[in-house]
């Protein structure tokens, strides 16, 4: 019996994990559940699976589910809250597997410390790797445990690298849809809407994902992580697009070989994979090999997306470029939502962030904070100034 700790049950991957846990019972325990802010859906799940732990982001919601829980009668559930209640979760003793799947920043010390106590964690949090991947894979080597990918396309390259050894690996392959502008026109950028933005091809996600799709951040991203996960440096991590999204991500061994993971678009199965590796068990999640009929790729378009190429150059740099590329996408992605800027403005936000980030490399995840907060404020500032201006943000060469 594998028991469980979720870091963001109530977001999309912590729903998927509790469904693939709910059909193998006899497999796999909740003991532990970091809920973020959605009171209801905490009690529903507190309800179901009774977890010896359950946090909530703020003190006011804590209070509210303990009261609501004592009033339906459960007893025995510690109701915590804030970053050090999400570490609580992460740590419990009685935890063998973490699952990660906080959005943005504020797993990022949760994530670390399960590392540190040496629990074996699945990855769904891009922020962790791409802020402080260099910390958290180093921890992870330093307590002999893995870091399991729950992302589909990070997941798909772990599957493909069972069949050959890190050094008989050429490249590693991510497929990009390609969002829903592969095909626009660079000159109808400028007058690109939210709602277009959010109409993603492929998947259903949540917002901020949407967008960073649609600019191919969320590779860019990819790019950033499978560098960490895989130990390769970014020039053996190509970008492919594929509209499809049939194939999730390909590795090239120097003989030439080619070892693609293909499955259905559904993340129960990378969770599944997680959570049951090294085994594999059966599942009913089932791909359809008549849907392989048409298969398209082609290079990303590094001009039209520069968001691609600015995460590449963060991928070589390191240090604190990766902290200031995600901080600053985070806030200008936001902007962009709430119609304070355009869609072009993004990658010009964060190449200035970028640009006045010094070269250093963070020694603790309090450093990787420190430097988060510095790019957010500076982002926001440059925010502030478009608004305040009412013109384009100007781009930078």
């Amino acid at each position: 019996m594998k028991r469980i700790a979720i870091l963001g049950s109530t977001g999309s991957i912590g729903r998927s994990t509790l469904s693939v846990v709910e059909s193998y019972p006899e497999r796999f325990q909740i003991v532990a559940l970091a809920a973020g802010s959605n009171i209801e859906l905490a009690l529903e799940q507190a309800l179901r699976w009774k977890p010896r732990v359950l946090s909530l982001a703020r003190e006011q919601d804590a209070g509210i589910l303990a009261s609501r829980l004592r009033g339906s009668g459960l007893s025995g559930i510690d109701v915590v809250h804030g970053a050090a209640g999400t570490v609580l979760v992460a740590t419990d003793p009685e935890v063998d597997f973490v699952v990660s799947a906080i959005v943005g920043v504020s797993g990022l010390e949760a994530t670390y410390e399960a590392v540190r106590a040496g629990k074996t964690v699945g990855l769904a949090n891009k922020e962790c790797l791409v802020a402080a991947g260099e910390l958290i894979t180093a921890e992870a080597r330093r307590q002999g445990k893995p870091l399991l990918p729950i992302d589909s396309e990070h997941n798909a390259v772990h599957q493909c690298l069972r069949g050959g050894r890190m050094e008989e690996v050429e490249r590693i392959w991510l497929t990009a849809s390609g969002g829903p502008f592969f095909r626009t026109p660079k000159s109808e950028f400028a007058s690109i809407t939210v709602q277009q933005a959010l109409n993603h091809p492929t998947w259903k996600m949540g917002k901020r994902i949407t967008i960073d799709s649609a600019t191919l951040m969320n590779k860019g991203f990819e790019v950033i992580e499978a560098c960490r996960l895989f130990h390769v440096p970014p020039d053996r991590v190509q970008v492919i697009v594929h509209p499809q999204s049939t194939i999730h991500s390909l590795v090239e061994f120097v003989d030439g070989s080619l070892l693609a993971q293909i499955s259905v678009t559904d993340m129960r199965l990378p969770i599944l994979y997680a959570l049951t590796y090294p085994d594999r068990i059966p599942s009913d999640l089932r791909f359809s090999i008549g849907d392989l009929r048409h298969l398209d790729f082609c290079p990303p378009d590094m001009a039209k997306f520069p968001c691609l190429a600015l995460a590449y150059e963060a991928a070589a740099e390191g240090g604190a470029k990766p902290v200031a590329l995600n901080a600053a996408d985070e806030v200008a992605v936001a902007a962009f939502l709430e119609e304070q800027i355009g869609f072009e403005d993004i990658p010009r936000i964060i190449r200035k962030v970028m640009l006045a980030t010094p070269a250093r490399n963070p020694e603790s995840i309090q450093q990787v904070l420190a430097l988060d907060t510095e790019a957010r404020l500076f982002a926001r500032e440059i925010v502030a100034q478009r608004r305040q201006e009412g013109s384009p943000i100007r781009a930078i060469s």
